[in-house]
């Protein structure tokens, strides 16, 4: 395919853009307090790279003994996004990951087409990316709002970006920091990149499978730098 295509390179968010320190965890907590009084330790009932409609439905059946209505995820949702700015502000050990900025400015300005893959439910991505300011960056994305699985929400994010388009990408890579992300690039048809700036050692991703396999943005060449 001509060069003049552009690659869409679809960034996940938690431990590859930037850590929240917790925020969502904490948002969490305070939504299951308010609603059933019960204490939410999020990281010990979940693992990482779940979407948050899993996140959910773990958490529910391990804290209440039973699956939540419909009307119940409804309300446990909102009460999530209802906290979730606030604990994303009061953050202390919010941090945005070595290079982030630096590479999406320096892929936006070469004409690749930047987008998200998140199992972050869509509202939820944009409010963690706005402290840092990196919502400009992204025009699409698949996220958890649009199914709760990875692989699934990874399809979709290609598909708007060849909407957007108006044709296929040159090429797909999708980027994140656990083997969830790479079993779901691969189940996609995508290049997989991981990056080891979350709970996964370089060696954990290579041998999860990923294509390629950066340290940090900062310190590793990107994939795609060579024709840049």
């Amino acid at each position: 395919m001509s060069r003049a295509v552009p690659a869409a390179v679809l960034f996940d968010i938690d431990g590859t853009l930037i850590t929240t320190g917790g925020a969502g965890a904490a948002a969490w907590d305070r939504a299951f307090r308010e609603l059933y009084d019960v204490p939410a330790d999020i990281g010990h009932l979940t693992e990482a790279g779940m979407p948050d409609q899993e996140v959910l439905q773990v958490a529910f059946r391990r804290l209440i003994g039973r699956e939540p209505s419909a009307t119940e995820v409804a309300r446990l949702l909102a009460g999530y996004l209802e906290h979730l700015p606030r604990t994303v502000a009061e953050s202390t050990r919010y941090v945005v990951q070595p290079g982030v900025r630096e590479l999406l400015t320096r892929l936006s300005r070469a004409g690749e087409l930047l987008g998200l893959t998140t199992g972050n439910v869509e509202a939820a991505a944009h409010i963690k990316l706005a402290r840092a300011e990196l919502n400009r960056f992204f025009a699409f994305g698949g996220y958890g709002s649009d199914s709760p699985q990875r692989a699934e929400l990874t399809r979709i994010a290609i598909a708007r970006a060849t909407t957007i388009l108006g044709r296929q990408p040159r090429q797909v890579l999708v980027v994140g920091d656990t083997p969830r992300d790479i079993e779901a690039a691969h189940d996609a048809h995508a290049t997989a990149v991981g990056v080891a700036t979350g709970d996964y050692t370089v060696q954990q991703l290579q041998d999860a499978g990923a294509d390629h396999v950066l340290h940090t943005f900062a310190g590793d060449p990107f994939p795609l730098d060579e024709h840049l």
